[in-house]
């Protein structure tokens, strides 16, 4: 990076990204979602909660229609890429049963630091259309109910209908210099982390409204492992997007906030707890990965 006289620039000449999402995220035990009136039941509880303190509860209309997508998380042998904060993942869309053609693959930098994650340059040298998104996570705390700490992800996602990552490392690097600084032979393998191709089931279901204009779109989704068909995880989540975080207004960020520990403590029996979906991924094949989530 270089220093102008106003403000601090990558070397390509981007400006330092903002946080423009908060995505409010909680675990939620799989043997509740063996069933698709899982989804229901858990969104009921939720409806209740949102009620108790006064927050708006939209279900959207055909907010239990399931969307299935694949969800492949690629590494070295040793997890190089996440022992430094990266994750690479590719992710591919089913529409009527059939997988769609385009592929989603997103790199992440993910850090507990908001400026480390900001410095970090996440944006690719290549051609064509990509997105780059900056997020504050919520996680819960990892050994407590009712409590929330945060992760800074720097993503960038690209849209690409030939996407082969079982190769090396330097391939990678080619399009995603900033993964250069990982201390590994650029000839280093990349493969699908434990084998494991997972399936993830997702339903759209609704929106939160907490005043002022801030509101959150939400999602609840269940993670399965597709080779043993073992239900790995489930996610409930609610997402909001914004120009600048510093305009969220005082009150209604207070609100999303008490109503997300409020989820956790009020509803204890549907969460899981102490780790987040793509550590329980890597957590499968038995080895340590370094955990910095």
């Amino acid at each position: 990076m270089t220093e102008t006289a106003h403000k601090t620039v990558y070397s390509d000449g981007h400006p330092l990204d903002h946080v423009h999402y908060r995505e409010y995220k909680i675990l939620l035990k799989p043997e509740h979602f063996t069933r698709p009136e899982g989804f229901e039941h858990y969104w009921k509880v939720i409806h209740h909660i949102g009620k108790k303190f006064d927050v708006g509860v939209v279900t959207h209309p055909d907010g239990f229609h399931h969307k299935i997508r694949e969800v492949l998380f690629y590494d070295t042998e040793n997890y190089d890429l996440y022992k430094n904060a990266f994750i690479l993942r590719k992710r591919t869309f089913y529409k009527d049963g059939w997988p769609e053609t385009d592929h989603e693959l997103t790199v992440k930098f993910r850090h507990p630091s908001e400026t480390i994650a900001a410095e970090t340059d996440i944006h690719p040298h290549l051609e064509g259309e990509h997105k780059i998104k900056f997020k504050e996570e919520l996680l819960p705390v990892k050994t407590e109910l009712g409590q929330m700490r945060s992760l800074y992800s720097h993503n960038c996602e690209l849209i690409s209908p030939n996407i082969v990552l079982d190769q090396g490392l330097e391939d990678i690097t080619r399009v995603f210099p900033v993964m250069k600084k990982i201390d590994v032979t650029p000839k280093t393998r990349i493969e699908l982390v434990n084998r494991v191709a997972v399936e993830e089931v997702q339903v759209d279901v609704g929106e939160f409204h907490f005043g002022h204009g801030f509101a959150a779109k939400a999602t609840i989704s269940i993670w399965r492992n597709r080779a043993t068909e073992t239900s790995l995880v489930g996610e409930f989540a609610f997402q909001a997007k914004f120009h600048r975080k510093e305009e969220l207004h005082h009150h209604a960020r207070k609100l999303s906030e008490k109503f997300y520990c409020a989820v956790q403590a009020e509803a204890p029996e549907w969460v899981h707890l102490g780790a987040t979906k793509t550590a329980m991924v890597y957590g499968l094949g038995g080895k340590p990965a370094g955990h910095h989530e």
